[in-house]
């Protein structure tokens, strides 16, 4: 365990949330998001946890709504020259560094995420140092420094997987930076893992007490949890996966309700998977609990469609993703060895 970082005691920089829009200015940047789009020959690509209103607007002109790296897979395979990534900074570097000839545009770069805060590379490069014999593997939700130091990088629905391979061939693990999805990992593959202890602070604010007791006013839904969860969530859970895998899992369970756990954002393609189900947040507030996200990343809200249409407009430093040619190289050797792995999974 670390003793550089702990996410108990870490006080992250929420931004303040977005000025509402009126129906006539939403309107109004609709239309001017689209011509920009058009202008720009860009394609825009929006995480499952952005806002309805931008997923919608993603799939309405030819983009996508996805995980971060189907984001960026997606980008790197369409014609267009630049990409708009609607999502949180490291989304936008994954982007750039499969597809450093086009350019990657934000609606704004001040879109943080907690687990990307909390692994800084100088610090994750000393413990990496510390324990020389094991191979580093780092979540997406990470730097491109951080992603340059490992040896592989995995997301959430193949995680289990990877470290089943990698156990499999002798190997121990540092796992980096969420705490709760390496713990989980652990316990389902049996690995010999060490853990950063990053957290992601929406999936770290459900609590058991609370969703115990929405269970017992729900007692025929299921409970779909993201293993970014603390343990106790994950073990209330009928299903535990990524993004996509909970989508798949509410359209599939022959449940009417499902009592979700993890960012609503992703309410609004879970829904369009099962028109006829009932969606449930699940809590983020107990006993003595502050609920500081409210089951919405910050900085994921951060997304407007008046920074979107600034992004395309204005350009430049407050917008436009740069990643150093030699630290993009070092990024490209782990994200590509995760493709290729994730393409032996489904072939």
């Amino acid at each position: 365990m670390s003793l550089m970082f702990d996410p108990e005691t870490t006080v992250y920089p929420f931004p303040p949330k977005p000025a509402r829009l009126s129906l006539d200015e939403k309107q109004f940047y609709r239309k001017e998001i689209k011509r920009l789009l058009k202008e720009r020959n860009a394609v825009m690509v929006a995480h499952y946890y952005t806002d309805p209103e931008i997923q919608a607007l993603a799939e309405e002109t030819g983009g996508c709504v996805a995980d971060s790296l189907e984001m960026a897979r997606f980008g790197s395979q369409h014609p267009a020259s630049t990409l708009l990534v609607a999502g949180v900074r490291f989304m936008g570097e994954t982007a750039k560094i499969l597809s450093p000839e086009k350019t990657i545009l934000m609606p704004t770069l001040q879109a943080e995420c907690s687990l990307d805060l909390g692994c800084p590379i100088d610090e994750f490069s000393r413990f990496c140092d510390q324990h020389p014999d094991r191979t580093v593997v780092v979540y997406a939700n990470t730097s491109a420094a951080v992603k340059a130091r490992a040896d592989w990088v995995v997301t959430s629905s193949i995680a289990v997987e990877l470290i089943e391979h990698l156990d499999r061939q002798g190997e121990k693990i540092i796992w980096a930076p969420d705490r709760h999805l390496g713990r989980y990992v652990t316990r389902q593959t049996g690995a010999d893992v060490l853990c950063w202890q990053g957290a992601c602070i929406v999936h770290d604010e459900f609590k058991t007490q609370a969703l115990q007791r929405m269970k017992a006013l729900y007692p025929a839904a299921a409970v779909l949890v993201h293993p970014e969860s603390p343990q106790a969530i994950v073990d209330l859970a009928d299903a535990v996966g990524s993004t996509s895998q909970l989508i798949q899992a509410a359209k599939t369970l022959p449940h009417r309700q499902m009592i979700v756990a993890t960012d609503r954002g992703i309410f609004y393609k879970m829904q369009q998977a099962c028109p006829d189900k009932e969606l449930l947040e699940a809590p983020t507030a107990g006993e003595g609990a502050s609920c500081r996200t409210c089951a919405h990343c910050p900085w994921m809200a951060m997304n407007g469609l008046k920074a979107i249409a600034d992004g395309l407009t204005q350009h430049g430093r407050e917008h436009e993703i740069h990643v150093d040619a030699a630290l993009r190289e070092g990024a490209l050797i782990p994200l590509n060895r995760m493709l290729t792995f994730a393409a032996g999974l489904k072939g």
